[in-house]
């Protein structure tokens, strides 16, 4: 297994490439600097969750889609030691990316870990998001409404608009996201 930076540089680089975007227009697109993309195409940075979540945006893929290796099991067992976590701005945010989207399913799976006191803004993007609470205690917040989350709690939502995961609590929470793309990608 590649390390998580090899991966996403591959596939950035590829996803440009097959569309034939220069360094100049996928920054238009993304709002992430031509600077930035180079770098991370270069494998020479690990970009953060919102970096990706900005050129996922901007590409209109799925977040995951820079961190997809090629399928060559049909049986695989993962566990967290394996793989290496995309982190928020800080560590206190861990993203684990454990089924990342393919093209014969229609979602990713991913373990997400909050520290005490952090808040994730999530920005609009595509995709029903499906959470469900291993650990802890999570507060979602929505434009309209707040919830609260503990263990073996579960919430689905469209994910078009902006989301904000906290941990208002004093341990780690660890939930599992995933995130549905429909046929029309709606």
């Amino acid at each position: 297994m590649d390390s998580i930076q090899e991966i996403i540089s591959h596939n950035l680089l590829h996803i440009r490439k097959k569309r034939g975007l220069s360094l100049d227009k996928t920054a238009e697109l993304t709002g992430v600097s031509k600077a930035m993309l180079a770098q991370i195409e270069k494998g020479r940075t690990n970009p953060t969750v919102s970096t990706l979540w900005k050129i996922a945006n901007g590409l209109q893929v799925s977040f995951s889609t820079f961190m997809k290796e090629p399928e060559n099991q049909k049986v695989e067992k993962i566990t967290l030691d394996q793989l290496k976590p995309v982190q928020g701005d800080t560590e206190q945010y861990l993203v684990y990316s454990l089924y990342p989207f393919h093209p014969d399913r229609n979602f990713e799976i991913y373990m997400i870990q909050i520290q005490p006191g952090y808040i994730h803004v999530s920005t609009e993007h595509l995709g029903e998001e499906y959470i469900l609470v291993q650990n802890g205690e999570l507060t979602l917040q929505l434009p309209d409404q707040t919830f609260v989350l503990t263990s073996n709690d579960s919430l689905k939502f469209r994910a078009n608009i902006e989301h904000r995961y906290m941990n208002n609590t004093n341990t780690v929470v660890s939930y599992y996201m995933i995130i549905y793309y429909s046929d029309d990608h709606n």
